[in-house]
Order: C-alpha cells, then structure tokens, then sequence
C-alpha cells in the first residue's frame, strides 16, 4: 500500500521501534517511517485492542498515536523523525499519569 515517489535517497536517521534500533529517512514524519518500515499498525484501541495505523496523514483521524520519548497520544504523522527518537506502539489509552 505505501510506496515512496522515486527520488534521491534521504540521509538515514536512527532511531528506536519498540525497543529495536531501526532507521528512517530525513524528512519524514514518524508515521511514514513506521509506513516505510513496513509498520502497518501503531496503535491498538482502548476498548476492543483493535491494531489502527495511519490513515489520513494529515492530523484528522488520530488512528496513527504512538508513544514518542515517554509521551503517549502523539500523532505520528505530525511528528518529524529525529535522530534517537524513541518511539513505542501505544497500547490502549494514554497513561495518565505521564
């Protein structure tokens, strides 16, 4: 389903999936990088645990929210990768008390 535009190849950024040291490519958002990765869902749903992944990639249907360096209910496809982000599949609702 997701495939990039040909292009010249992006710098690589490091950063970290679910404990796992993965890479991504400059310039994208976390949600396309999880794409690129082959990472079709980010997400599982508070009441059913349904997987969700991204879908509107532009901030309009929150089913791409992860966890970024500790904070849940980021919108990946918002958040511009950066070198060393942690980034961590979100399970159900934000913990309140982060």
């Amino acid at each position: 389903m997701f495939r990039r535009l040909p292009e010249p190849p992006a710098r690589r950024i490091g950063f970290s999936l679910d404990g796992v040291a993965v890479q991504g490519a400059e310039g994208d958002t976390v949600a396309a990088a999880l794409l690129a990765l082959g990472r079709t869902a980010c997400r599982e749903t508070a009441v059913s645990g349904a997987p969700r992944g991204p879908y509107c990639m532009m901030g309009v249907c929150f089913d791409c929210l992860v966890v970024i360096d500790g904070l849940g209910n980021r919108q990946g496809c918002l958040v511009p990768l950066r070198e060393g982000m942690v980034v961590e599949t979100q399970h159900g609702r934000r913990d309140a008390a982060r």
